[in-house]
């Protein structure tokens, strides 16, 4: 059994349907569904069972758990202007920690999803390497949890045999349409375009960057799951540890709307508006992630440029009637 939390949401979801695609129906997902529209997400996929997050460590599921031969800890806020510390302490930090101490008395492999929002301004680089995470200052409180987390667990004298710890970068595509304000620019332009015929972004308040010419590292989330699947491989567990997954390019929020117009069929229209104030001193303007890492855990693991990939979410996603990912 592979226990999936956070199986319901963005990439969640999308890994579920990977691991169809791989032949796994064999799939417990862990999530909060409530009235959301997270349900669609698995409308489409195969999978043995469904508990509650909040039920996961309840004595009834013990034995449903010593069951699991791998664990992918997706789930948690990740909501970057949440305020509630409290709350992400609860859910993001002592839920990851319960989870992981399972996962390290029953020898099961851990997969559990860090976050490039660790790095804050950047100031520091990009690196992955674990003699420089703890010296990571976070701009909100998300990325402050997930920082949390990264450094409780290298401090870990006890760990799974095999985990890793993945910094997810700016992730786009299928299965993201549940979550509103958090979504993809990508999501969002394709229905300005619909609704406007225009794309808004926003304007630059830093020196050095011209509008619109904020730098992301966009990785498209059908990347990411198949590199989270190759990661199963038990040949991989003496490389453990903490992992950067972005693609190492940096592009543009301007680049990322010219290639939806692109996808669509339409001509360019990009107008620019004041970020609001309570972002601007939480908001990156540069991401990449430094990839010498990865490429050294899988060498022969390539990403698709992001124009490839932007056609591809729009085109075989945005566009259908169904736009949920089904493998």
């Amino acid at each position: 059994m592979i226990l999936v939390t956070g199986g319901a949401g963005f990439i969640g979801s999308v890994l579920v349907g990977e691991l169809n695609n791989q032949g796994r129906e064999d799939i417990i997902i862990v999530d909060r569904l409530g009235d959301s529209l997270k349900w669609k997400n698995i409308r489409n996929l195969k999978y043995a069972d469904y508990i509650h997050a909040d039920e996961l460590f309840l004595p009834e599921y013990a034995d449903l758990l010593e069951q699991v031969t791998f664990i992918f800890h997706l789930g948690a806020c990740s909501s970057t202007t949440e305020m509630d510390m409290d709350y992400l302490m609860k859910n993001n930090v002592l839920y990851s920690k319960n989870l992981y101490e399972i996962a390290y008395d029953m020898e099961i492999p851990f997969i559990y999803a860090s976050s490039a929002a660790t790095y804050g301004d950047g100031e520091l680089g990009y690196e992955d390497s674990h003699e420089k995470i703890p010296s990571f200052k976070p701009l909100n409180p998300y990325g402050y949890s997930k920082q949390l987390f990264d450094e409780w667990v290298l401090k870990r004298e006890r760990k799974p045999d095999h985990w890793f710890g993945l910094k997810y970068f700016n992730v786009f595509g299928a299965n993201e349409y549940h979550k509103e304000e958090m979504s993809s620019l990508v999501f969002k332009a394709y229905h300005q375009i619909l609704e406007t015929g225009k794309v808004r972004l926003f304007k630059s308040h830093k020196e050095g960057f011209e509008d619109g010419k904020q730098l992301r590292d966009f990785v498209y989330v059908k990347d990411i799951v198949k590199a989270m699947v190759e990661m199963m491989n038990p040949e991989l567990a003496q490389k453990s540890g903490i992992y950067n997954m972005g693609t190492g390019v940096a592009n543009s929020f301007y680049d990322l709307a010219r290639y939806t117009f692109k996808a669509m069929g339409k001509k360019e229209n990009i107008e620019f508006f004041d970020m609001p104030e309570r972002l601007r001193n939480q908001y990156q303007y540069y991401t990449c992630a430094s990839m010498e890492k990865f490429k050294s855990l899988l060498p022969h693991f390539s990403f698709n440029s992001l124009e490839e990939n932007v056609e591809d979410y729009v085109k075989n996603y945005l566009m259908k009637e169904d736009p949920h990912y089904n493998g």
